[in-house]
């Protein structure tokens, strides 16, 4: 136990700031209480740009909750401005039509859900502009600014609170979701009372067709996330509700946007039903809703867009491991780079304003997202969210390429351990993301579960795999896993673990596995089907059993259309194979398993079912560690902490110290009070 507290103590302690000729070492504490910029927008007169910035719990110090999100206004002066601070959570942020106040949505004082306020830009408190029966989740604007859509849930049943106290809290699986609705409010009526556009289906989200009598929804047959992903449409209505044109789009649906004049629409959707991610730029025909694709030989996905004016589309698209900035005049289709890769890894295209400025949150390898401006070819950081990121030191990062056993070129990020010397062969981590429709980019990959940086201090080298089925690459690489569970795409894991080895990095007897989600499949794959690759193992929210798995899930007809491409009951035996625990009896990478215990996406049955066959089968040391309150990926500080010192313990353990037996499953938390 106390080699435990010797060893902690160094994750835990709060170093002091370095002098200018000596960097410092980073903490966990530091690391997942770092902040980042969430939203910003910039008047449409380019003289202020509003920006949210996360602040995260302290552990040990606040109680336990969701992180804090504040709002700033930085000015013409180049002066920022805390607006609307403290233990505050800022939602959807933007600037009035005549960019004299700022609209956002909170939850304050008396309210008794998220309601709409509004701050004067120029100085002045806050003012609620109106609170709903439910709590509002966004909002827009019409184009004279006086009349706003939002959306909001229907009202639950009547005393819903009064039977749940007498022991009534029955729950019907799956049937007792409420609809989110459209309303509509006229901020000049005599009262203030918003009117429901009355529809029979989900909305997810609603805006204005500028200079027209419409709104843009996108919608579902019911709540669930099923629907979502895979059966929403984009549809054109009248403000009563009235059906004018459905967009003929087939599968998953991203960032929608009219031109300035509502005479054009842009949508980024995806290629068919069973392309695993949105990344493909349309222009839709408003008169029949059918589709032109304004990128067709894009080797990427199409992340987010916004009019530059009527006729010039921006949009930003993933190649690879990079970001790039394009501008497209759709009357031309002509297509230019805005702003070349390696600039930096762009989020969002935040906003256009009519001087040309256009707003962004990026990040780098150096740092967590920041607000950055584009004006007549330059671009600018404009906020530094961690000043004290300059003392500490930042490991060296890089894009590895390698090729697959069939020779499929792949990519991945390495990050290397401090000072590392050219041929030694260091202990490695393999962090494998989740989707697997998602990719690693080479930007800031630091945190709670992937603590780059006080790894590399640690002697760690840590490496992400963008194995076949990532994005970034376009539809064709996204679709290469497809009806292939843990087949060649995990293969592609351990090709890139044999490359780290083979160039005189990766020591072949300390590599660890570790990754959330589909990551966490992985993981568990490592250390079972694939153990004798992998040192130790840690699991996150991951599948085990592709059966239960498929019964378990808020996602089986995405599972079906996009990843598997079959049903369980097509191949019961295939499923089995393809899942951890038919080989577990094999079996000996240590595993660490963590699971959040309210996830629905993958339900904590699954780490439940993996822990179980390998604690009776008894050939390898294996623990399971759930986290209350949280879901698919924890979101409270407490609980990254802790997963982030579970995960570097276990990973010290088997990796740098090669020790035998289980480390003890005590933390020291307490002792932080």
């Amino acid at each position: 136990m106390g080699r435990l507290l010797s060893w902690l103590s160094v994750l835990l302690l709060v170093v002091a700031p370095a002098t200018q000729a000596q960097q410092r070492d980073i903490t966990l504490e530091e690391v997942i209480t770092m902040q980042r910029v969430a939203q910003a927008v910039t008047s449409s007169d380019g003289a202020f740009t509003a920006f949210t910035k996360v602040r995260p719990r302290t552990p040990y110090k606040e109680d336990d909750g969701g992180a804090y999100t504040e709002l700033f206004v930085r000015n013409a002066a180049g002066q920022t401005i805390p607006f609307v601070t403290g233990d505050v959570r800022i939602g959807q942020i933007r600037f009035s039509r005549d960019n004299e106040y700022l609209f956002y949505l909170a939850q304050r004082g008396d309210d008794k859900h998220t309601s709409l306020y509004k701050i004067p830009v120029n100085g002045g408190e806050s003012t609620r502009v109106y609170q709903h029966e439910t709590a509002i989740g966004s909002f827009d604007f019409c184009t004279t600014g006086r009349h706003i859509t939002f959306t909001a849930r229907e009202k639950g049943p009547e005393k819903s609170a009064e039977l749940a106290k007498k022991g009534f809290r029955a729950q019907v699986y799956e049937e007792e979701s409420l609809k989110t609705q459209i309303w509509l409010l006229d901020t000049q009526a005599e009262e203030l009372k918003a009117q429901v556009v009355e529809l029979d289906e989900h909305v997810h989200s609603v805006q204005f067709r500028p200079q027209h009598p419409h709104l843009l929804a996108r919608v579902a047959p019911t709540t669930l996330v099923d629907d979502d992903l895979m059966l929403s449409s984009y549809v054109v209505m009248s403000t009563s509700g009235e059906e004018i044109v459905r967009v003929q789009s087939e599968g998953k649906l991203g960032a929608a946007a009219f031109s300035p004049d509502g005479q054009r629409l842009a949508i980024i959707g995806a290629e068919d039903q069973h392309d695993p991610a949105t990344g493909r730029l349309y222009l839709v025909n408003l008169e029949n809703g059918s589709l032109t694709d304004l990128a067709p030989d894009l080797i990427g996905h199409v992340q987010d867009i916004a009019w530059a004016d009527n006729n010039n589309l921006l949009w930003l698209a993933d190649i690879h491991v990079e970001t790039e900035i394009f501008s497209t005049n759709v009357a031309s289709r002509e297509t230019s780079s805005l702003i070349g890769q390696g600039e930096a890894i762009f989020s969002r295209i935040n906003s256009v304003s009519s001087n040309g400025l256009v707003t962004f949150v990026a990040h780098t390898p150096a740092h967590p997202p920041e607000v950055f401006h584009f004006h007549n070819g330059d671009l600018q950081r404009v906020t530094d969210s961690n000043p004290w990121l300059a003392e500490v030191r930042q490991p060296r990062q890089e894009v590895i390429v390698h090729e697959a056993r069939d020779g499929l070129e792949l990519e991945g990020i390495l990050v290397y351990p401090h000072d590392y010397q050219e041929g030694t062969r260091v202990p490695v981590i393999m962090n494998i993301h989740g989707g697997p429709e998602a990719h690693i980019r080479n930007g800031w990959n630091d945190r709670y579960s992937s603590p780059t940086w006080y790894a590399a201090q640690q002697g760690f080298a840590t490496f992400f795999p963008n194995y076949r089925g990532s994005t970034g690459r376009g539809v064709e690489f996204s679709k290469l896993g497809q009806n292939d569970y843990a087949g060649k795409e995990f293969d592609d894991i351990v090709d890139a673990k044999e490359h780290l080895v083979a160039i005189g990095l990766a020591d072949p007897e300390r590599v660890g596995i570790t990754g959330g989600s589909y990551g966490g499949y992985a993981s568990a794959w490592g250390a079972t089907k694939q153990t004798e690759h992998f040192a130790a193992s840690v699991m996150f929210v991951g599948i085990s059993n592709n059966l239960s798995k498929f019964g378990t899930t808020d996602i089986p007809n995405e599972m079906h259309l996009v990843h598997a491409r079959s049903y369980p009951w097509d191949k019961w035996q295939w499923y089995l194979e393809r899942s951890p625990i038919y080989w577990a009896e094999q079996a000996r990478t240590p595993i660490l398993i963590m699971h959040g215990a309210e996830d629905t996406r993958v339900h904590p049955s699954q780490s439940m079912e993996l822990y179980r066959y390998l604690k009776v089968h008894g050939n390898v040391p294996v623990r399971l560690v759930l986290y209350p309150g949280e879901g698919h990926g924890n979101t409270r500080a407490a609980s990254q902490l802790d997963y982030a010192l579970r995960l570097m313990r276990w990973m010290n353990h088997y990796l740098i110290e090669q020790a035998d037996g289980i480390p003890p499953h005590e933390l020291p938390h307490a002792e932080r009070l």
